[in-house]
């Protein structure tokens, strides 16, 4: 099912869901082209190893290595963002950074420019609905309820009311946001042992119970990594990203 041309979209694949969840990239990318875009996946010039935000080498204290990143990904998108071709991204803390991070660590018109025209995907939907160019057919799904959890960087950025628009477009689900703090994986933080305990009370504060209390048939969408892996291993429920929900109503 593929919409009229919408126009052109930059689809960046962030590491985690590149080699972890690759099955997000691929509902983001059929989604995109079900409403009529035409993707472009950047590779780098160098045309080495993937592109990467440089985010787990900024939470190590690497600086100078996620500068180098940041370089990769700004001279790969350099020419469709000149051309004002939105990149879009699925994991919040890696897409942005780019309008957070690089503009300390390269600050300048062409970081200023990829900052300006960079979108989480929940993010680029509801401004083209806002605009009129995004149409899908969407169906019913099987689950009639969805509880959303946040992920902090989604929250620091006020992209909640983005996600829940977009969630809204599936005919009758209902959309209920957790009213919850960090997860507690916080990247590699609950991964390590010193900080395990620490993680989970932060998990069992709200957001755990709420989903171990949700009905069976109820869907459990995040769409950050840690997140999602953090209520999979807290509570044995699997959550979604967004993509794939939207996905999932192609019908």
């Amino acid at each position: 099912m593929r919409g009229q041309a919408a126009g052109e979209v930059v689809l960046f694949v962030d590491t985690f869901n590149r080699y972890f969840e690759p099955e997000n990239a691929r509902a983001a990318l059929a989604v995109l082209q079900a409403a009529g875009y035409t993707v472009h996946l950047p590779q780098a010039k160098d045309d080495a190893r993937p592109l990467c935000c440089g985010r787990t080498f900024l939470a190590c204290g690497l600086v100078d290595e996620a500068r180098l990143e940041a370089r990769r990904m700004i001279g790969a998108l350099k020419p469709r963002v000149e051309r004002g071709v939105p990149v879009v991204g699925l994991e919040p803390s890696c897409l942005l950074g780019l309008r957070d991070e690089f503009l300390s660590m390269l600050p300048g018109a062409e970081t200023g420019k990829l900052a300006m025209n960079s979108f989480l995907f929940e993010e680029f939907v509801a401004r083209e609905l806002e605009a009129r160019r995004f149409r899908l057919d969407l169906e019913p799904l099987p689950q009639k309820k969805a509880l959303l959890h946040g992920h902090c960087h989604q929250k620091a950025f006020a992209v909640m009311p983005d996600v829940e628009r977009v969630l809204q477009l599936i005919p009758g689900l209902e959309v209920e946001t957790i009213e919850s703090s960090c997860c507690g994986m916080a990247g590699a933080f609950g991964y390590e042992a010193e900080h395990y305990d620490i993680s989970m009370k932060m998990a069992e504060l709200s957001l755990l119970p709420k989903v171990r209390a949700a009905h069976a048939d109820t869907l459990i969408v995040a769409d950050g990594t840690s997140c999602r892996h953090q209520i999979r291993d807290g509570s044995g429920h699997d959550a979604l990203h967004v993509a794939r929900v939207l996905h999932a109503a192609l019908g």
